[in-house]
């Protein structure tokens, strides 16, 4: 696998001949891994099978990056660990040009422990799009010409990390960390993805040829648009758009729809 390891190297385990990845959190420290390169638009997908049980105050990762600080690009799936029986959180998130909170949850509507699922991101010059196996939870169009920021310009690695965060991730931090069912796993395989990678050819990121590029890539599709809705009318926990403590006036990016 082209990756490399960011940190708690003893806690990361490479399993069938290298297809799959274990990650391991206990309470001398959580670890992560990322792609070696980075890219510049594409399709990335990941399949993973989360913490089973008691996951209260993990948080397992899996997003992309600029690795720049003042005006870092990151688009985010964060899976926040919940007590035995309740539904598994999905948090998203999108920073373009430095500017972050926008976090959207939705529950899963499977045992995301049970088996792998596939997690995506589509990322061309139009939209950026979460998907939980084909089915759409999150879009981000590119509305620059209304004035708002879009990632285009940074080339972002792919990272996959296991940490904890019981101060925030569980109904607000109310939920601990049980350490007593340490240690905490999860599992990676089936790395995917299609892209420009960086460094590499110039002209690729700008190519319309690009499949991600393609008309069919501009907009959801219908058969996706409905998924999309029936994923927001029925599993999301939190919008950003609607919180009115946070954002008295309504973000203008909330305003121009999917």
């Amino acid at each position: 696998m082209d990756f490399r390891t960011t940190w708690g190297d003893t806690h990361i385990r490479q399993l069938d001949g290298g297809r799959a990845i274990q990650l391991v959190l206990d309470q001398n420290s959580g670890c992560g891994f990322a792609s070696k390169y980075q890219y510049l638009f594409g399709k990335v997908s990941m399949k993973i099978k989360l913490i089973p049980g008691d996951s209260a105050g993990t948080v397992t990762a899996f997003y992309m990056n600029s690795d720049t600080d003042t005006i870092r690009d990151e688009l985010d799936f964060e899976f926040l660990g919940n007590r035995t029986g309740q539904p598994y959180t999905v948090q998203t998130n999108v920073y373009a040009h430095g500017k972050g909170d926008r976090e959207q949850r939705v529950n899963l509507w499977f045992d995301p422990a049970a088996a792998f699922h596939t997690y995506s991101i589509l990322w061309n010059h139009n939209m950026v799009v979460f998907y939980v196996d084909d089915v759409p939870i999150r879009v981000y169009k590119n509305n620059e010409a209304k004035g708002i920021p879009f990632p285009k310009s940074q080339p972002m690695g792919v990272y996959s990390t296991l940490w904890e965060a019981d101060d925030w991730a569980t109904r607000g931090g109310i939920e601990k960390i049980d350490w007593s069912k340490a240690p905490f796993l999860s599992y990676y395989k089936d790395f995917d993805i299609e892209g420009c990678p960086v460094p590499g050819p110039a002209a690729c990121a700008s190519n319309v040829r690009n499949w991600w590029e393609g008309a069919a890539y501009k907009q959801l599709s219908p058969i996706e648009a409905r998924r999309y809705r029936w994923v927001r009318m029925n599993h999301m926990t939190y919008d950003y758009c609607t919180d009115k403590s946070r954002y008295p006036n309504t973000p203008p990016e909330c305003l121009a729809g999917i």
